[in-house]
Parts: C-alpha cells; sequence; structure tokens
C-alpha cells in the first residue's frame, strides 16, 4: 500500500528515473565506485537533498510523513530520525535539558556516550549507582530508594539519566515509579533505551520507557530491529522538556549530509515494527525457545535468561566468557560482548515464517564447546561493582576543574585513592569504569584486574599494555 515506507518509496521512485548526477556524493550513483559489485548496488540510493527526497534538517515531505508515522507507533508526541546513532540522541536530549554548572543525576553503568554529553555541557554529574544484578552478574538497575534518596539530596537537579535495559537485558521493574518521583519534582527522565527499539513490538516484550511516563527515550534501532548500523530513534513525550530544542540541538549535531541509506533504513525498520503482529511474537519466541532447549542439553552450558527476551548469557562451566567467545569465533559464531563469566548473544526479532538458521549455530556452538573443554579451566569470581559502591555520589573534581590541573600516569595497582584523569572504557558494552574526576575504588581496581585477566578491549586514554593509568598529580 502507497504510503507505507514514505521514504523508501521516495527513493525508489526517484532512482527508477534513472538520473544523471551532477552533484555531490563524488561517487556519482555509484558509477565510479571501486567498491564490490554487491555494495556498490547500494549506492546508487546514496542522494542527497534533491527534489522530491526531502530534507532532514527541514522535513516537509517523505521524511516528514516517516517521522509522523514513527511517533504514532511509539505514542510520542515528536519523534526523530537519527543518523548518528544513539550517541547523538544522548547528547541532544542533555543539551536541551542542562546548562553549565547544573546538577544531573546519571546512572553510573550508563553509556560512555551520556557521559561525554555532560562533560560538554559542563553540568555536574550525580552517580547513582545501579544495584548488582545476581541473576546476568552484571550491573543491573538503579533502585527506587537510590533515585529517592538522590531528588532529596539534589532537588534542583535538571534531568534523571537512567538506562533501560542495560546491555545484559536487564530492565528495571520500578522505572514508571521512578519516573512518577521524578516529576512530582518537575524534574525531567530521560532515558537511554538503546536496546529496547522492539519493547513497543509485542506485549510479551517489556515496556518502553515512554510507555511508563519518560519524557525523552533514545532507542538504537540498528540493536534490535532491521536498520543500518548508526541508524537510531529519538522520541519526545513530554510537558518538561521541549521538543523544539531537542530538534534545534539535533540540526546543530547531526552531519549536515545524512545519509539516505541510513534513513530509508529507519523507514523500514518502523514499517517493520509497525505491523509486527502478536503471532510474530509468539513464532519468534517458540524458534528461541526451541534452540535454547536444545543448547541447554549440551553437557555445561548454561542458558540465563533476562527480562528481554532478545538477549541471552550464555555461560560453559570452568571457562572464561573470553574463552568461550574464542572458541565461538574460531566455529564462525559472533556474539555481541563477552566477559568473565559469559557471553552476550543477541537474537533476531523474526516474524512469522521468517528464517533464522539456528539449527546450524547450534551445530557449530556444540563443535565450538568440545573444543573449549579440552582447554584448562579458569575460576575467576565476578566483582560485584562498576566502580561507585555508595547509592548516590558525586565525583572529587569535575572536569572544568581538572582542565588546569596536572596529570601523571602510574601502576594501576598503586592508584588506590587516586584521582581518575581520563575514561578507563571496557568495549563492549561501553561503560566507563573510570570516569574522570572519580575516585579509584578497591572495587573498581579488581575489576580492572579482572578484565585484564582475560584480555577484554578497552577505549579511552591509558597505556594498559604498560599496566599504567591516568590520575590527577
Amino acid at each position: 500500500m502507497k504510503g507505507e515506507r514514505p521514504l523508501v518509496e521516495a527513493l525508489q521512485a526517484f532512482t527508477e528515473k534513472q538520473p544523471y548526477s551532477l552533484h555531490v556524493p563524488g561517487h556519482k550513483n555509484g558509477t565510479i565506485s571501486g567498491l564490490p559489485r554487491e555494495m556498490k548496488k547500494a549506492l546508487a540510493y546514496d542522494m542527497t537533498e534533491l527534489e522530491g527526497l526531502d530534507d532532514l534538517h527541514h522535513p516537509e515531505e517523505a521524511i516528514a510523513q516517516a517521522q509522523g508515522l514513527l511517533a504514532d507507533v511509539y505514542g510520542a508526541d515528536r519523534s526523530y530520525f537519527l543518523i548518528n546513532g544513539s550517541t547523538v540522541g544522548n547528547l541532544a536530549m542533555i543539551y536541551a535539558t542542562c546548562r553549565a554548572g547544573d546538577n544531573i543525576l546519571v546512572q553510573r553503568n550508563a553509556h560512555k556516550s551520556v557521559f561525554h554529553a555532560i562533560e560538554l555541557v559542563g553540568a555536574n554529574p550525580i552517580y547513582l549507582a545501579p544495584e548488582w544484578d545476581e541473576h546476568t552478574q552484571s550491573p543491573g538497575a538503579v533502585s527506587f530508594a537510590t533515585v529517592q534518596e538522590a531528588l532529596r539530596l539534589y532537588p534542583q537537579a535538571k534531568a534523571l539519566v537512567v538506562t533501560y535495559p542495560t546491555y545484559y537485558g536487564v530492565a528495571a521493574k520500578d522505572l514508571q515509579q521512578q519516573i512518577e518521583l521524578a516529576h512530582k519534582a518537575g524534574i525531567p527522565v530521560l532515558v537511554d533505551e538503546a536496546h529496547g527499539a522492539h519493547f513497543v513490538a509485542s506485549e510479551k516484550f517489556p515496556d518502553s520507557a515512554l510507555t511508563l511516563g519518560a519524557d525523552v527515550v533514545v532507542q538504537s534501532a540498528h540493536k534490535t530491529l532491521p536498520a543500518m548500523t548508526m541508524a537510531s530513534f529519538l522520541h519526545v513525550k513530554s510537558t518538561l522538556v521541549s521538543s523544539e530544542r531537542i530538534n534545534h540541538y539535533l540540526r546543530m549535531l547531526q552531519s549536515s549530509s545524512p545519509s539516505y541509506l541510513l534513513l530509508a533504513s529507519l523507514d523500514d525498520a518502523r514499517h517493520y515494527v509497525a505491523t509486527y503482529k502478536e503471532s510474530d511474537a509468539v513464532y519468534c519466541l517458540e524458534r528461541r525457545s526451541q534452540w535454547l532447549q536444545a543448547l541447554r542439553a549440551v553437557p555445561g552450558v548454561e542458558i540465563i535468561e533476562a527480562a528481554d527476551p532478545l538477549k541471552i548469557c550464555i555461560r560453559v562451566q570452568g571457562y572464561t566468557g573470553m574463552q568461550i567467545k574464542q572458541f565461538f569465533e574460531a566455529n564462525r559464531v559472533f556474539v555481541e560482548l563477552a566477559d568473565a563469566q559469559q557471553v552476550v548473544a543477541v537474537l533476531p526479532l523474526l516474524k512469522h515464517g521468517e528464517v533464522f538458521p539456528y539449527a546450524e549455530i547450534l551445530a557449530r556452538m556444540k563443535n565450538a564447546i568440545i573444543q573449549l573443554k579440552e582447554q584448562k579451566q579458569t575460576i575467576i569470581n565476578p566483582q560485584k561493582s562498576y566502580g561507585a559502591l555508595i547509592g548516590v555520589s558525586t565525583p572529587h573534581f569535575t572536569v572544568q576543574e581538572m582542565e588546569g590541573m596536572e596529570k601523571e600516569w602510574v601502576p594501576y595497582m598503586r592508584s588506590l585513592g587516586r584521582i581518575a584523569a581520563s575514561m578507563l572504557i571496557p568495549y563492549p558494552p561501553g561503560i566507563p569504569l573510570f570516569v574522570p574526576g572519580e575516585k579509584i575504588t578497591v572495587a573498581a581496581l579488581s575489576q580492572l584486574e579482572e578484565l585484564l585477566a582475560i584480555d577484554a578491549s578497552f577505549q579511552g586514554e591509558h597505556r594498559l599494555e604498560e599496566r599504567l593509568i591516568q590520575v590527577m598529580k
């Protein structure tokens, strides 16, 4: 039916005219590209703001229609396509609510982009420590009591930022009550829902934070919906946050040359979730259940299911997640992340009749586990912290205060009690272990040792190959 995917249809109609390009981009509809043939085909749709294709920064036609349909699906006042990932959405919502010197309440196991946004704005972060989730052996959600205490101590805070769900699929059960509490204080709730774009698809999934009353919600459509990498959504439904301010900052922060391939994939992903039925969810979860049952039958394998059905933790008794990941990859099965205990897999949001190679993946996993069990077993006790153990805490120095101060490199084992000078980020999942201005604790150093022992990857400014980290002098 015409109008179901306005931007996709506009791109198709445009390319069917076999246009000649005397405009950017320089590959000229793919005619002078050296990319492999299959990749080159997509360049015919890699357009710019031409007649009939609308303009992301001033949408009036196909993009406006597509974003309107997106808002309808998610029940938002306004929804926006993001072509710079959820990172730009996190930046925009914090810029729209905070100014330099403002206090902002932020879940300590937030994504690095949230901390970067706070630093760029110059706001003062108030960290809310998450509860340890015993089930997934990972930092989980912030408790209602912690939010209540933070609002008591900082009633003038300009925003509360939470992550829902976590990278491991943990979803706060009392998020609606937390939102209502913040709203009573006149404080908007901003939600990094990067891993929950599919929640609206079925009653069998957790509720979306937007449904629960959040003011601004950012979702990575590319994580669980069929969208291209970097393609995300932002939704606003609020009397406390102006959608015009959000739009103002998106125009400043997003690329002035947006990718129409990304935009088209967002239009298609929105259509996918809009047409998803409860019968599709039944089919999807039945295929998932059958696969998990077969995987559980493999000796030594433990499956941990989180609140989000698309997130699965896989453990093999006596082996680290990094070891499991290594042997899975040797058998051409690639998971989302690995930690000391497990690997995390992201399963597909299937519609009825869609085929996914579960059987072949299972066979490869079984072979990987046979090979893994020929290796020496490892025992690592998980560290129940990502840094801050206190429910509500503040950094010792703000980033602005640190700008004129000296820094130095020290062996990380001699950094206890020192003030971190730079961000240290295990990646994935991209949750900072150290943030600038924060005092380094025993728990954080124990976590670092554990991550180094399993050869985890790190982002940020560090010299961990020399066992050095940067601290304030």
